[in-house]
């Protein structure tokens, strides 16, 4: 059972899935299971509209697109992000990066058909992550797993790593959308994992009151904040040089 909901602070309890050695079936399961939230909610779409916004400020090129994509699961948005690229005729480099290494070679497995996209087992607060640097970062559903203060060290740097900015997808913490999570998950899902990992997600995740102090104690100061259904907000973050910031 998830720990009890409180609308007024961020849950501190740790998800399964924050353990960096759980791998088998059971990862497997909850990755597709992930994978099939994120379209009955419409996460995807949620970051694939930021990310399209950000792609067309940089303007035309015929130097590849460098996007990150952190927490990257099972590469599902980065073979979605792909194909739009194709399509389009835009010349991409996409990186999933995940620190799970068997979250990473499932990734890796599922996205062999698409040479643009580049899977690597990093974790994004080592110094080996924090020396690489990319036209744009992304992350769906994975801020909320880190703790406030960790975010305060995080973000910034992120924004100093990104040439253009920042795409931030992740859960609204509020009541309707902790206990519908719970009810949904119960009924399509038969991993223990998402039954736990899903509504703490909920609780462990931010109002629009969050985001803003976080973006204040973080310095950041160049930034767009709106909510999408279902109970997501999208947070774009860049540097006031970027090219970006002028389209605000």
């Amino acid at each position: 059972m998830s720990p009890a909901f409180n609308a007024d602070q961020r849950s501190k309890e740790t998800e399964i899935m924050d353990d960096l050695t759980c791998s088998g079936p059971v990862v497997e399961r909850t990755l597709k299971d992930l994978d099939i939230i994120n379209r009955l909610l419409g996460g995807n779409a949620v970051t694939l509209t930021g990310l399209k916004e950000m792609m067309e400020s940089r303007g035309s090129s015929g130097v590849p697109l460098r996007i990150a994509d952190l927490g990257c699961g099972s590469g599902d948005l980065l073979r979605r992000l792909a194909r739009y690229a194709r399509k389009n005729s835009i010349p991409v480099q996409l990186f999933g990066i995940d620190a799970n290494p068997s979250i990473a070679a499932y990734a890796s497995r599922h996205c062999a058909d698409y040479p643009e996209i580049t899977i690597e087992a990093v974790d994004v607060l080592s110094d080996e992550f924090a020396a690489r640097s990319y036209d744009i970062i992304s992350g769906t559903l994975f801020f909320h797993h880190f703790d406030d203060d960790t975010l305060v060290r995080l973000l910034p740097r992120l924004v100093s790593q990104a040439k253009y900015g920042v795409l931030i997808n992740d859960i609204h913490r509020h009541w309707f959308a902790y206990h519908s999570i719970k009810w949904l998950t119960r009924w399509f899902s038969s991993s223990p994992m998402v039954h736990y990992d899903a509504p703490l997600s909920v609780s462990r995740a931010f109002t629009r009151g969050d985001w803003k102090r976080l973006t204040a104690r973080s310095g950041i100061v160049q930034y767009r904040i709106s909510w999408h259904w279902a109970f997501r907000w999208k947070i774009m973050l860049c540097s006031p040089d970027s090219r970006l910031a002028q389209f605000w």
